[in-house]
């Protein structure tokens, strides 16, 4: 039995070190390979063909950022509808249950987030 526990090990080594050592070697080579010439001209900021203009620092409100946040996290929580409405009927009343506290904690999320005032765009 011990065996067998020390072989998933090893396995589990194994796959660790080719997961790091893969990577590793195909950048390793692929730098040696490539051809390098880098000019003034390959470091300037590429902007459509338009030579830039002004500085590369903008800052963006945080709220677009909370806005785009708070998009992803509902789209993503309700893609997990999905698959309990198609396993419903074979599911049965708990899942029923389960899936009334789920909406209603992220109907506690949207209007926590309302109260924040995160919702509203100025």
């Amino acid at each position: 039995m011990a065996t067998l526990y020390a072989n998933n090990y090893f396995l589990v080594v194994i796959f660790l070190s080719l997961g790091v050592l893969l990577p590793v070697v195909a950048l390793t080579f692929g730098r040696l390979l490539r051809p390098s010439n880098p000019t003034e001209e390959k470091r300037k900021t590429y902007e459509s063909g338009v030579d830039p203009v002004g500085s590369s620092w903008v800052q963006f409100n945080v709220k677009y950022y909370i806005f785009a946040l708070l998009f992803v996290i509902f789209d993503v929580e309700t893609v997990f509808l999905y698959p309990w409405a198609v396993a419903y009927d074979s599911l049965g009343l708990f899942a029923l249950v389960e899936m009334l506290i789920f909406i209603t904690l992220l109907i506690i999320g949207l209007i926590y987030a309302w109260k924040k005032k995160v919702l509203e765009w100025n």
